[in-house]
C-alpha cells in the first residue's frame, strides 16, 4: 500500500547495477537519489525516464536483496554531501558518510553535488604561477593558480607519490587547505595515503574523499563531484585557496564507460562511452579562480598502455594548463621525481606570464636536452670521442640538468633516508643558470644528483 505523503514506487527490473521502477503517481526528476531495501541501505541514482511512469537508474551501493517488486522510495533531492570546516582532518565517502571511525560531523550545511560552474563573468582573468617547490614542475611545466594540471604517467611511475609531496608543500608554501578526491582507489592505498598524511601532520589541513576500487561504478562515478561541492564551499564561503587532488581522473572515465554500458548505449571510439567528452567537461569547468579564491586541480591521469592518443588521455589534455609527463625511463635510470624534462609542458610558460628570465631560463634547458637527446645514438654507435668539442660540452651539461633536476621529497624521508627539500623557483633557475654557464663542469654528476639548491653540490 502506497502511503500518501511520499512518493512511492516498485522495482520492476534488477539487472546487477541498473535497477528499473515503476512510479505511478510522479515521476522522480534526473538525478534523483531513490531508496530502496532494508533501512533503504541501497541507493539508486536516477539517469533516465524510460516512459511515462518508468525510470531507470544506477545502484550506488550493493544491490544484494532487491528484487522485482521491492518498494522503492524518491528522496526528491539529488545526493548531496556536507560542507563546513568540520570537516577537515576527515574522510569521507559519495554520500558524504565519515569512514574514519570518528564518528559524525557537527554543525555541517549539505549540499547537492550537482552544481553549476561558475559563470565566466565571474570567474578571474589573471593568470598567475602556482609555486609547488618541486624544481623539475616548476621551471619546465610551471601550474596555473585556478588551473587544472595533469600527472601523466603509466602504473608505477611515481603519480601519487608526487600527489603527497604537492599536498605537503600547499600545508607548508601557501597555508592552504587541500582536498584528496580518490577515484578508484586500491583500499590499500587509501589507507597508506591516510597514515602517511597523519604521519607528515598535513591531516588536519585536508579533507579526503574515496570512492574505491571495490565499490560500483556509480560511486566511482559521482565521487569526484562530490569532493568538488566540498571544494566550492571553502573557495566560496570560506574565501580560501583550495588545492583539489584527483587520483585518478582515468578512473573517473573509466566508471563513466562502465555506467554508459550498463545503460544499454552504444560504446564509441575503442569502447569508450559515447558522452565521455560532455561528462569529463561537466566535471572539469567546475574548476577554476573566482574574486573570492581559486581552486587549483592537479590531476593524476593514468594512460592505458602508454599510449597517449588514447581518448581518454586526448580529452584530458583539452582541459589542462599545464602537463606533467612521468617517464618509465627516467625512473628505471633512478632520476625522481620521474618528470619527463622534455615532454611536461605549460601554458603559462610565456614571457608575459612567467617573466623573461624564466622563459629564457626554461627555453635554454630544453635546448640543451634536447640537443642531447639527438646525440644519443651517435654516442650509442661511435662513442663520446667522436663528438666535437662543443657537443660534447652540451651533453656534460645536459647530464648535469637531469641529475639537479632530482630532488628528495619530505613523504619519501622514510624510504630513502634523504631528508626532503622544498625549492624556490628563484634558486632553481639560478642552479640552472650556473649549470648552463659550465660552472660546475668540474664537478661530477653524482654531486648535482638528489639536492636542493645548487650551493648543495659537493666536489667529491
Amino acid at each position: 500500500m502506497l502511503r500518501p505523503d511520499s512518493n512511492e514506487g516498485t522495482v520492476v527490473s534488477v539487472r546487477g547495477s541498473v535497477v528499473d521502477a515503476r512510479f505511478p503517481r510522479k515521476l522522480p526528476f534526473v538525478n534523483n537519489l531513490l531508496k530502496a531495501g532494508e533501512d533503504a541501505r541501497i541507493a539508486i541514482e536516477v539517469q533516465t525516464h524510460l516512459n511515462a511512469e518508468v525510470v531507470r537508474g544506477i545502484a550506488l551501493t550493493p544491490t544484494q536483496g532487491l528484487a522485482r517488486g521491492s518498494l522503492v522510495v524518491d528522496t526528491g533531492q539529488s545526493i548531496r554531501v556536507p560542507v563546513g570546516k568540520n570537516l577537515l582532518g576527515r574522510v569521507f565517502n559519495v554520500f558524504g558518510d565519515p569512514i574514519d571511525r570518528k564518528g559524525a560531523v557537527k554543525e555541517a550545511k549539505w549540499r547537492s553535488i550537482h552544481q553549476e560552474p561558475v559563470p565566466i563573468n565571474q570567474r578571474a582573468t589573471t593568470s598567475e604561477i602556482f609555486e609547488t617547490g618541486i624544481k623539475a614542475i616548476d621551471v619546465l611545466a610551471p601550474l596555473e593558480r585556478g588551473g587544472k594540471a595533469g600527472l601523466f604517467g603509466g602504473a608505477g611511475v611515481g603519480k601519487t607519490v608526487v600527489i603527497t609531496e604537492m599536498i605537503h608543500n600547499m600545508v607548508g608554501r601557501h597555508e592552504g587547505m587541500s582536498i584528496f578526491c580518490g577515484i578508484g582507489e586500491r583500499c590499500r592505498e587509501g589507507e597508506e595515503l591516510y597514515r602517511a598524511m597523519n604521519d607528515a601532520g598535513v591531516l588536519e589541513s585536508t579533507v579526503m574523499v574515496f570512492g574505491q576500487m571495490n565499490e560500483p561504478p556509480g560511486a566511482r562515478f559521482r565521487v569526484g563531484h562530490a569532493a568538488l561541492t566540498i571544494a566550492e564551499y571553502f573557495r566560496d564561503d570560506a574565501r580560501q585557496d583550495v588545492l583539489l587532488l584527483i587520483d585518478n581522473i582515468f578512473r573517473f572515465i573509466q566508471a563513466g564507460s562502465e555506467v554508459s554500458g550498463l545503460m544499454g548505449q552504444l560504446p564509441s571510439r575503442l569502447g569508450y562511452q559515447p558522452t565521455l567528452g560532455t561528462e569529463l567537461a561537466g566535471l572539469e569547468e567546475r574548476i577554476c579562480n573566482t574574486a573570492t579564491g581559486a581552486i587549483t586541480s592537479i590531476q593524476a591521469v593514468y594512460v592505458p598502455a602508454d599510449d597517449f592518443t588514447d581518448p581518454a588521455a586526448v580529452h584530458t589534455f583539452a582541459h589542462l594548463s599545464a602537463s606533467v609527463v612521468l617517464s618509465r625511463k627516467r625512473a628505471s635510470e633512478g632520476l625522481y621525481p620521474a618528470v619527463d624534462l622534455l615532454q611536461s609542458t605549460s601554458k603559462m610558460l610565456t614571457p608575459v606570464i612567467a617573466g623573461k628570465r624564466h622563459y629564457q631560463v626554461a627555453q635554454d634547458v630544453r635546448k640543451t636536452l634536447a640537443t642531447y637527446e639527438e646525440l644519443k645514438d651517435i654516442i650509442a654507435m661511435l662513442g663520446l670521442e667522436e663528438l666535437s668539442q662543443e657537443d660534447r660540452r652540451v651533453v656534460f651539461r645536459a647530464r648535469r640538468l637531469e641529475r639537479f633536476f632530482t630532488q628528495p621529497f619530505f613523504t619519501t624521508e622514510q624510504f630513502t633516508g634523504l631528508a626532503g627539500k622544498m625549492v624556490d623557483l628563484n634558486d632553481t633557475m639560478e642552479g640552472c643558470e650556473r649549470i648552463l654557464s659550465d660552472e660546475f663542469s668540474g664537478y661530477p654528476e653524482k654531486a648535482l644528483y638528489m639536492i636542493g639548491k645548487i650551493n648543495e653540490a659537493k666536489k667529491s
